[in-house]
C-alpha cells in the first residue's frame, strides 16, 4: 500500500476525529469536514449546540496544517498529523481548542513570556471477560511504581514504550500507579503546543497499541469504582526574553523561594478555581473522582511538596521551577485544558487577586482550604458560566458550546451509575 495520511483533530469532547487521504493528497494542506461535528454527542445525538450550526445546513470546516508537522506514525505506510479547524470565511474557528491553546500563548507571549508545559496521564487497563463485560487487567502483582511483568504481565507497556521512541516523543516516565492496573505516562516539558501536540498523539497511539493486546486503556478519571481517580496533571513553566525560567528566583525552589509571577500564577488559579473545574474536569464521571482528601484538586488551596493541594509548588529550583495544577482529567480536551490554566494563571498576574495562606493540613483529616469545586457536574457548569473573566478569556463561543453540551450530559448521566457510567465514557477517552 502507498503511504497514506491520518489527518486529525482533537474535538470539544476529547474525541479524535480524523481522515485517511491517499498519498496523492500528502502534498496538499488541508482537508475539509462537517462543523457540526461539534454538536454531536458521545452517544452521537446531534444537538443544535452553539456554534455547530446543526440547523443551519451542517456546513463545513476546514482542517488546515502544515508541511512540517506531518510525522510517521505507529502504523505501516501512514503518515499522521493535527491541524488547526477555519470557517468558512478563512478565519480560525472559535470552537477549535487548539486555536484556544495558540491564543493563550499568544497573551503571554505580549509579556515576553514563551510557555512551557508539561504533562502527566493516568490511566487505568481493562480487558473483556468471557461475557464481554469490561474488568481490570490481571496485573495480580502490581504496585505503585511498579515495573516489569508483575505490574504488566503482557508488557504492552514495553510496546508504547518502543513505539514512542520511534515516534519521537520524548517519554520522562512509564510506572504503575497507586491502583493496579493504574498506569502513569509522562512526557517531558515543551513549547505549550508541541507539547499538547504530542500528549494528544501519545494518547491515541498508548490506546490503540493496547488494544492490539486486547486491553481498553481508559484515561477516564473513574472508570473502577472502588479504585482511585486518573488525573491529568498540567506542569508549566515560562522562557523568558532571555532564555531562562521566569519562574525561578535562584537555585532553590519551594514556597519560600517564589517569585512575583509565580504568586500572581497561583492568585489566578485559585480565584477561578471553580469556573476552571467545569472545562477541565468536564464529565459527570470527573466528579467521582474530584472529591476531598482524593489528591485530586478538589479543594481550593496551594502548597509545597503536598500531593494533597490543588496547586503544588515544585521543590526544585533555577531551569526545573514549575507549577503543577492537579485538578484536570483526560476526559478534558488536552488544548482546552491547558489554554484555560494558561488563563487563569495570566488573569492572576494582571488582576493581582489575592494569594491566601499555603495549605498547612494533611488534605486527609484536616484542610485549611473552605472552598472547593462542585460536587458534580451540573454545579461545575454552573460555576463556569458565573466565571464570565474565565470564559472570555478561553473563548467565548467555545464556552457556549462546551456549556450546552454538558448541560445535556447532566441530563444523560443523571440516571446512569457503575458499569453504566463507565461505559457512556469509557470507549471515547
Amino acid at each position: 500500500m502507498k503511504t497514506r495520511l491520518r489527518a486529525l483533530f482533537c474535538d470539544h469532547l476529547s474525541i479524535m476525529r480524523g481522515k485517511y487521504l491517499p498519498n496523492s493528497k500528502i502534498a496538499d494542506s488541508s482537508t475539509r469536514f462537517c462543523l457540526s461535528v461539534f454538536g454531536t454527542h458521545y452517544d452521537k445525538d446531534l444537538l443544535d449546540a452553539p456554534g455547530s450550526k446543526v440547523k443551519a445546513g451542517l456546513p463545513d470546516m476546514e482542517l488546515k496544517w502544515l508541511h512540517d508537522d506531518i510525522r510517521d506514525s505507529w502504523h505501516a505506510d501512514t503518515k499522521i498529523v493535527l491541524g488547526d479547524l477555519y470557517d468558512d470565511e478563512g478565519g480560525l474557528l472559535p470552537l477549535c481548542p487548539r486555536g484556544a491553546l495558540k491564543r493563550s500563548v499568544a497573551a503571554w507571549q505580549e509579556k515576553g513570556l514563551t510557555p512551557k508545559v508539561g504533562i502527566e496521564l493516568e490511566a487505568f487497563a481493562l480487558q473483556a471477560d468471557d461475557a464481554g463485560r469490561l474488568m481490570p487487567y490481571d496485573a495480580p502483582g502490581g504496585v505503585v511504581y511498579g515495573t516489569g511483568p508483575y505490574s504488566d504481565p503482557l508488557r504492552f507497556n514495553d510496546r508504547i514504550w518502543a513505539m514512542a521512541d520511534e515516534m519521537g516523543f520524548s517519554l520522562d516516565m512509564i510506572t504503575a500507579e497507586f491502583d493496579s492496573p493504574q498506569f502513569e505516562y509522562t512526557l517531558t516539558f515543551d513549547d505549550a503546543v508541541k507539547a499538547v501536540d504530542d500528549i494528544v498523539l501519545f494518547r491515541l497511539m498508548a490506546r490503540e497499541i493496547a488494544l492490539e493486546y486486547g486491553i481498553v486503556l481508559t484515561f477516564m478519571p473513574k472508570p473502577i469504582a472502588e479504585g482511585g481517580g486518573s488525573g491529568m496533571h498540567i506542569n508549566f513553566s515560562f522562557t523568558d526574553e532571555a532564555g531562562g525560567n521566569a519562574l525561578s528566583s535562584g537555585p532553590r525552589g519551594g514556597p519560600d523561594h517564589m517569585n512575583d509571577l509565580a504568586r500572581g500564577c497561583l492568585g489566578g488559579l485559585l480565584h477561578h478555581h471553580k469556573g476552571l473545574a467545569g472545562l477541565i474536569a468536564p464529565t459527570a464521571n470527573s466528579y467521582l473522582r474530584l472529591q476531598p482528601g482524593s489528591l485530586s484538586g478538589f479543594w481550593q488551596n496551594w502548597g509545597g511538596d503536598h500531593r494533597n493541594v490543588t496547586t503544588r509548588i515544585s521543590s526544585e529550583g533555577g531551569a526545573k521551577a514549575r507549577l503543577e495544577h492537579r485538578m484536570a482529567d483526560a476526559s478534558a480536551n488536552p488544548y482546552t485544558a491547558v489554554a484555560a490554566v494558561l488563563h487563569a494563571a495570566r488573569l492572576g498576574v494582571e488582576n493581582g487577586h489575592q494569594l491566601p495562606p499555603m495549605e498547612t493540613g494533611d488534605g486527609f483529616d484536616h484542610t485549611d482550604a473552605k472552598e472547593g469545586t462542585a460536587i458534580d457536574l451540573k454545579g461545575a457548569v454552573a460555576d463556569l458560566e458565573r466565571d464570565t473573566a474565565l470564559a472570555q478569556a478561553v473563548g467565548s463561543e467555545l464556552v457556549a458550546n462546551h456549556v450546552y453540551m454538558k448541560q445535556k450530559e447532566v441530563r444523560k448521566t443523571r440516571d446512569l451509575e457503575g458499569d453504566a457510567l463507565r461505559d457512556f465514557y469509557v470507549y471515547f477517552i
